[in-house]
């Protein structure tokens, strides 16, 4: 029985769209399959780069807390631990292996003491944290180098080990002491943040701008000593954590460039740890440098944005910031300041130091140039703490150092029990 013209033309119609078909799919698949092996090649080729540029230039990191892990977790006895191994006394984002395969260049260790500890013994405190700083950098000398200077940053990394420097997280640690800050400096002492989260007697903390006005307004006359102090001993002044009065007081007396050890971008996440635009304006005009912070919570908050999560962040994201941080204060304006293991939340695809080399690898993927990707990876440090040693050279040349002694008779000073009174007193 011969099939009707129905039926054959049915068929061809069905062999029509189904040599169109297979014709679409090998069209899709020509085009596809090239293209993504040319994004697989051009990821690649991205990867290579990054790790060639931070083979040439070193990856300087503003703020890393291990310390902090140590006294917490093992009382800063180091020779309960190994950090050539991963630490097994908490989930650690920081080991020597990892810090290795991160190709990290050099690293500023915090020096952080509790704000609970000021009018008490925040002196103590910092001196035993930076002493842990010193003896963990002795313990692993194929890997470290203890370093105080620009172009010691520089030996160390061509020497192949990771140069480490002393941050002091706090004003708190100074005690409202000029003494003190000058003691810090002869330690080793390269940079200190003006404050934590509260208020020293003389600046005032980030929390100050959920109000209306802090409690200094900024610095106190003391406090833009304080910060004069600094720049004539070389010694970086710290600007995250501070509220945005403190900020504009900081970069009103400064006459070095001012660093963010550890900051992102208010604009993208409205949260006020981060840097403001007006504030990163005037960076640029100081020549300073803003070290993006990894913190999910400083990265994930899109203003007008009340559902988002704040506790997870992207890689992505934290290139975001850098963009912005480039685009409103210029890209020799941009470091990393990681803040890993001072942190509970860290971004997906930077879950510890191992992984800057992925968020280089972003960074050109986003078209930025060997000289920007340089500059963001240690070039724009360096070029800050150059500057600040010479502004410290000219400074030591012709000022005295800073003598004031803070006055006992604040309200928080009156009274305190903790105090022996040398100042004005007869010894006669």
């Amino acid at each position: 029985m011969k099939p009707s013209s129905l039926t054959m033309e049915r068929g061809r119609l069905i062999l029509i769209i189904l040599c169109v078909t297979i014709l679409l799919v090998a069209i899709v698949v020509a085009i596809a399959v090239p293209l993504s092996l040319n994004n697989n090649n051009k990821s690649k080729r991205a990867s290579d780069l990054a790790r060639q540029y931070m083979r040439d230039v070193p990856l300087i990191d503003g703020h890393n807390d291990l310390p902090w892990q140590l006294v917490l977790y093992v009382d800063n006895k180091l020779q309960e631990i190994d950090l050539n191994v991963r630490p097994n006394f908490n989930i650690t984002h920081t080991d020597i292996p990892r810090l290795r395969a991160g190709l990290v260049g050099a690293q500023f260790w915090a020096a952080y003491t509790y704000c609970d500890s000021q009018y008490k013994d925040s002196i103590r405190n910092v001196l035993t944290q930076i002493d842990v700083i010193k003896r963990m950098v002795e313990r692993y000398p194929e890997t470290f180098d203890l370093v105080t200077t620009a172009q010691g940053i520089e030996d160390s990394f061509a020497n192949g080990k990771i140069a480490s420097l002393i941050g002091v997280e706090g004003g708190q640690n100074i005690d409202s002491s000029l003494a003190v800050l000058r003691m810090l400096y002869d330690l080793g002492t390269r940079y200190m943040t003006v404050t934590h989260s509260c208020n020293t007697p003389w600046a005032d903390n980030w929390k100050e701008d959920y109000e209306t006005a802090g409690e200094h307004d900024g610095l106190t006359d003391f406090g833009k000593n304080v910060v004069r102090e600094m720049n004539r001993l070389g010694m970086l002044v710290d600007l995250s954590h501070v509220s945005v009065a403190t900020m504009n007081d900081a970069l009103d007396v400064a006459v070095a460039p001012v660093i963010f050890s550890h900051t992102s971008a208010y604009a993208l996440c409205n949260h006020y740890r981060n840097a403001p635009d007006s504030v990163l304006r005037r960076v640029k005009e100081n020549k300073g440098i803003v070290m993006v912070n990894f913190y999910t919570y400083y990265i994930n908050c899109p203003p007008g944005n009340v559902t988002a999560d704040d506790t997870y962040a992207t890689l992505a994201q934290i290139a975001n910031h850098m963009d912005h941080i480039k685009e409103v204060c210029g890209w020799e304006c941009v470091g990393f300041g990681s803040d890993y293991d001072g942190v509970d939340y860290v971004p997906e695809g930077l879950e510890d130091v191992s992984k800057f080399p992925d968020l280089v690898t972003e960074l050109l993927q986003r078209n930025w140039t060997e000289t920007e990707v340089k500059g963001a990876l240690g070039n724009n440090f360096l070029r800050v703490f150059r500057k600040a040693e010479e502004v410290s050279t000219m400074l030591r040349a012709t000022t005295e150092p800073y003598d004031d002694v803070f006055p006992r008779e604040a309200p928080k000073e009156a009274d305190n029990t903790c105090r022996t009174y040398m100042y004005g007193t007869s010894f006669a």
